[in-house]
């Protein structure tokens, strides 16, 4: 009676709850770093992604205008006023001080006095009145620490500085279009030569053709670690340990054991009287695999584009190794994020953009192409 029409058994229930907790633990943190890359350092350091459509409270530290220009004569005193906000945005102050011990000594609208005659106001919307003796007012502007509750803000200035501004952004525009020069030719090398060596290996006999198959399946365990220092000894070896060829290559042998044993589990499975067929007909092996075996074998090549992409485009390790560059010509986007990291440690917003431009053209490349993964993935387990 669990079972029967219009309910749906517990375990299936549990099922959809537990994917729909996976994809709510995958898009909050992506969610949250596509607002934080909109929004300034104090803004992220003061609330959370959640809070930017609400105004928030920051401490901030402000400066009354220089006095030696800006005083105007009042009596036997001297008189500077003006607008902390002035170029700045904006806000409603709540409390401020003169002293960061005390931010919230006054509320907005009130005096403080700071002895011998000499007082500042500071009313909620900034407006400020310094008024002293002639040795008082001078020298740097009065420091102002207010709490100011500010309204939402976004920003484009993140983008602007992380793309466009070398130096500060670290030339990320530089480092995106070096990344593509290093993944794009990595992920369609180990395809061309994997589909190759798949079809041989499903549909050609040969001798030995078993044993190879098993040795693709012993290189699918084999570290990565472990083939670092001879293949970079063998790149230098011969002149191309320092330029893009040396990581195109090296990905490339790194990809091929996955992508022949998932290739090759794909094509065994294709429908063996069209292969018989096509040779009844006069049809050549090479005429066969790209006429017949190359477009029914589409979900598993996309399937290992998906991996091999998103693979190369994050990698850091190989990059460092095989893409030795000391002027910066040829930084990728991992190596670019990791010096940033090194140089901007409070600097949140543009980590967050510069995170988030990482990602974005994986994120592309996976919802275009993620209805083939699963198709390809089973491919071969089910006969």
């Amino acid at each position: 009676m669990d079972n029967i029409a219009g309910k749906k058994p517990g375990l299936t229930w549990a099922v959809h709850i537990s994917v729909f907790l996976l994809v709510a633990l995958w898009v909050f943190p992506t969610l949250g770093l596509f607002v934080s890359s909109f929004r300034t350092g104090d803004q992220i350091a003061s609330s959370g992604w959640w809070a930017a459509l609400f105004p928030s409270e920051i401490n901030e530290v402000y400066r009354a205008a220089d006095p030696d220009d800006n005083r105007v004569p009042d009596g036997d005193l001297f008189v500077v006023s003006g607008n902390i906000f002035e170029g700045e945005g904006g806000g409603e102050i709540s409390v401020w001080g003169t002293s960061s011990r005390a931010f919230d000594a006054f509320r907005a609208g009130e005096t403080s006095d700071l002895g011998d005659g000499e007082t500042v106001t500071l009313e909620a919307n900034g407006d400020y009145v310094w008024r002293g003796t002639d040795d008082q007012i001078s020298g740097r502007g009065q420091r102002i620490f207010a709490t100011v509750t500010s309204p939402p803000e976004f920003t484009l200035k993140n983008y602007d500085t992380v793309l466009f501004t070398e130096g500060s952004g670290g030339g990320m525009a530089k480092a995106f279009f070096n990344t593509l020069t290093v993944t794009i030719p990595a992920t369609i090398i180990p395809i061309l030569i994997a589909a190759f060596a798949a079809y041989a290996l499903a549909w050609m006999d040969f001798p030995g053709r078993a044993l190879l198959i098993a040795a693709v399946v012993a290189l699918l365990v084999v570290p990565l670690q472990l083939a670092l220092i001879p293949l970079l000894k063998l790149h230098l070896g011969i002149g191309i340990g320092k330029g893009y060829l040396g990581v195109w290559l090296a990905h490339t042998g790194f990809g091929l054991p996955l992508a022949i044993y998932l290739l090759r589990n794909y094509m065994v499975g294709l429908p063996k009287d069209i292969i018989e067929n096509a040779r009844v007909d006069g049809a050549t092996d090479f005429q066969i695999f790209v006429r017949i075996i190359l477009p029914l074998s589409f979900p598993a090549l996309a399937s290992f584009a998906i991996f091999q992409f998103l693979w190369t485009w994050n990698d850091l390790l190989v990059a460092l190794v095989f893409l030795i560059d000391a002027t910066g010509e040829t930084t990728v986007m991992t190596k670019q994020i990791v010096e940033m990291l090194g140089t901007r440690g409070g600097n949140w917003e543009i980590l967050a953009t510069a995170a988030f431009v990482s990602i974005a053209v994986p994120l592309s490349v996976f919802f275009l192409m993620q209805r083939y993964l699963v198709r390809g993935l089973l491919a071969g387990s089910v006969k």
